[in-house]
């Protein structure tokens, strides 16, 4: 078995009845308990108009997790560019990587969902382009001290850079992807990467982003030349219990309504994204979640591992109509039987090599 390191993926979502500092307070208290666990990084998704986020400003969130842990590391996944004045991201990326003493990752994209963008006068056609515009200048600003920039979207007249990040020459940044091409482009400029769907779909953009990657590394378009092992990633949503039949009974329902938060900002404009289901069965079945005992859980992990090829993978604890106890006895259960199971593989491994 490949070594595996686990994150942890969140959205947020907006939870019934709940007040807001409550939901907060308590996702601080479960990365606490994340931070003490060993867990790699924690991502936290952008969204905005829809109780899919209540983070839309994630870097508000991240500076008080980072007083409230240690040792993980953690970043949006991902800051919707098209959205940002580069030079405030800039420097708000120098701040947050200051606060938490460099445990800054940097998760990157132009934002999925043209009714996002659109409530914020940003053309969902050029968001591309925007995106690949401001991403080269985030870049600059990070590494430089006095920028100058004239661009087809943004134009900067000799920034003074007066922060720096911790990380040099900036934070690890990070890319989500849903195709091979995505994942060239990620590799094409070494990030990290993270994608989403079946075990096969992630295996075939795992395999590009490898084969970019190797010839890409030396390249001066490198946003990570310190990173020498990239992470390649999927995301799954996680719910363990007791029993399989236990986990499914509290799964089901709390599936729905996160498919029902996916969807409410796309519902709103009478149309539907493909890409979900409320049926939790249906999503295990398609890779999309993994549901059940910890016995499970962990022969379902090594079966994506075996298929997909990835090296990190960070499941979501929290999501839909899970209550913060729900999710906090799942991720216990992930943290003392999950976890052990493939520390102690890793070190058969390498004991094994030597």
């Amino acid at each position: 078995m490949r070594p595996i390191t686990f994150g942890i993926f969140d959205h947020i979502e907006r939870r019934a009845d709940e007040p807001l500092s409550q939901t907060y307070e308590g996702r601080l208290r479960m990365l606490e308990a994340a931070d003490a666990a060993g867990f790699h990084a924690y991502h936290l998704a952008e969204h905005h108009a829809t109780p899919l986020s209540m983070a839309p400003s994630p870097g508000i969130f991240l500076a008080a997790l980072c007083q409230r842990t240690r040792r993980l590391r953690f970043g949006p996944l991902v800051y919707l560019l098209p959205l940002y004045n580069p030079i405030r991201l800039a420097t708000e990326i120098c701040m947050l990587d200051n606060l938490s003493g460099g445990r800054l990752e940097i998760g990157v994209g132009r934002g999925v969902s043209p009714f996002e963008l659109a409530y914020f006068n940003v053309p969902f056609m050029e968001s591309a382009e925007i995106f690949e515009e401001a991403l080269d200048l985030i870049v600059s600003l990070l590494r430089g001290k006095r920028v100058i920039h004239r661009g087809r979207h943004f134009e900067v007249r000799g920034f003074p850079m007066e922060l720096h990040p911790v990380q040099v020459p900036n934070p690890p940044f990070w890319y989500g992807v849903a195709s091979p091409d995505r994942a060239a482009f990620a590799a094409s400029r070494g990030m990290n990467m993270v994608a989403l769907g079946p075990p096969r779909a992630v295996r075939a953009s795992a395999e590009r982003f490898r084969e970019v990657w190797e010839t890409s590394r030396n390249s001066d378009r490198n946003l990570n030349p310190h990173v020498n092992t990239p992470w390649i990633g999927a995301g799954r949503h996680v719910y363990i219990a007791e029993s399989d039949g236990a986990a499914l009974e509290v799964a089901r329902p709390a599936y729905r309504i996160f498919h029902d938060n996916i969807q409410k900002l796309w519902r709103d404009f009478f149309t539907t994204t493909i890409h979900f289901t409320p049926d939790v069965e249906v999503a295990c079945r398609a890779g999309a979640a993994i549901v059940g005992s910890p016995a499970t859980v962990r022969a379902e992990i090594e079966r994506l591992q075996s298929e997909s090829g990835i090296n990190y993978l960070a499941p979501a604890f929290a999501w839909g109509g899970l209550t913060h106890e729900q999710s906090m006895r799942s991720l216990r259960l992930f943290i003392d039987e999950v976890m052990p199971h493939f520390a102690d593989a890793a070190k058969s491994a390498s004991a094994a090599a030597r």
